[in-house]
């Protein structure tokens, strides 16, 4: 992506046995103490899922830190340019589940990975497979590849009752499945929960979406792509794509995401910027006149909300470690 910038905004992930996660968190935070970045990297017995933004020097230097070390050596790098760090703080915190799924999965049992140039090639061929996208709805209603099933999930959790019922409206026997996901981690996860459901041929796309707007642009790709970061959506190439995405209050086309101005609320919905205004923020008419809506001047499209003591400003002491009110994955 060319946007001019001093920032490189960094997606990763590896799947490695960790004996002592804890101890790789406490040099991640030596590593980044005093540096120009922002992060949200999650790490665990059995690897780590991360995203970080940086100066480009200070970038360059972790990923080259990463691969000195032998656990990480191999790992690939997606990146994106910035003009800014994309997270508002610097965690790294030990998670058990890399992605919630609440199940013993075996990875070994993961589907193809199928790098983006044959991907391609694929989605112009593929008549009898389903294209799969494992994404939350939030994610695949501001963009997606054309001809995508999109399942009516909120969260990646409710994937494995998905994986049940689909067996039973498909052969999965005789059923190609291509799945994606934003950068790869959750598809090595559900093309094995497939695969143990009995989908015999299951294919993922190698490095996801990110690598696919990278390596190929924008062909067969409808919209933007939904990033757990500041940035909210992002276009995946410098290539034109088609807007999909639909005002909550209009319906007329939008790629702006916001969430509810009421704090008890706090919807995260698409927005054009007439109806923002006219409803203040809010995603409907009940929530402007809620007791704890935040001021709508401090809106800002391109930046999720932040926890209430940011709009407070006598209350600031009493806030505690915040986070973007973006949904997890």
């Amino acid at each position: 992506m060319s946007i001019n910038s001093d920032y490189f905004v960094l997606a990763y992930y590896h799947f490695t046995s960790i004996a002592n996660p804890h101890k790789e968190i406490a040099a991640h935070k030596a590593f980044l103490k005093g540096r120009d970045m922002t992060c949200r990297i999650y790490i665990s017995e059995d690897g780590i899922n991360g995203q970080t933004s940086g100066i480009k020097e200070d970038a360059e230097a972790y990923m080259q830190w990463m691969h000195s070390n032998p656990l990480f050596a191999k790992m690939p790098f997606k990146i994106h340019t910035y003009h800014e760090n994309a997270f508002p703080r610097q965690i790294v915190k030990y998670r058990k589940q890399l992605v919630a799924i609440d199940e013993k999965i075996d990875l070994a049992n993961a589907g193809e990975h199928v790098a983006p140039e044959r991907w391609k090639e694929m989605l112009k061929t593929g008549e009898n497979q389903i294209l799969l996208d494992v994404r939350n709805s939030y994610e695949w209603e501001v963009g997606r590849f054309e001809g995508a099933e999109c399942p009516p999930c909120e969260t990646f959790r409710e994937f494995k009752e998905y994986a049940y019922n689909l067996k039973s409206k498909v052969d999965p026997e005789k059923t190609p499945v291509m799945m994606y996901c934003t950068g790869g981690i959750r598809c090595e996860l559900y093309s094995a929960l497939l695969k143990k459901e009995g989908f015999k041929d299951v294919y993922q796309l190698e490095g996801g979406i990110i690598n696919y707007g990278l390596k190929e642009g924008t062909e067969h790709w409808l919209g933007k792509l939904f990033v757990f970061d500041d940035r909210l959506t992002v276009p995946i190439s410098d290539e034109e794509a088609p807007v999909i995405g639909k005002c909550l209050h209009c319906q007329v086309e939008s790629e702006s995401y916001y969430n509810c101005a009421n704090m008890d609320c706090n919807h995260l919905f698409l927005c054009c910027p007439p109806c923002i205004e006219k409803f203040a923020g809010c995603c409907c008419e009940e929530c402007k006149t809620a007791p704890h809506v935040r001021p709508y001047q401090h809106q800002n499209p391109h930046k999720p909300f932040r926890r209430w003591y940011n709009y407070f400003s006598e209350d600031k002491n009493k806030a505690q470690e915040g986070s973007c009110q973006i949904p997890k994955k």
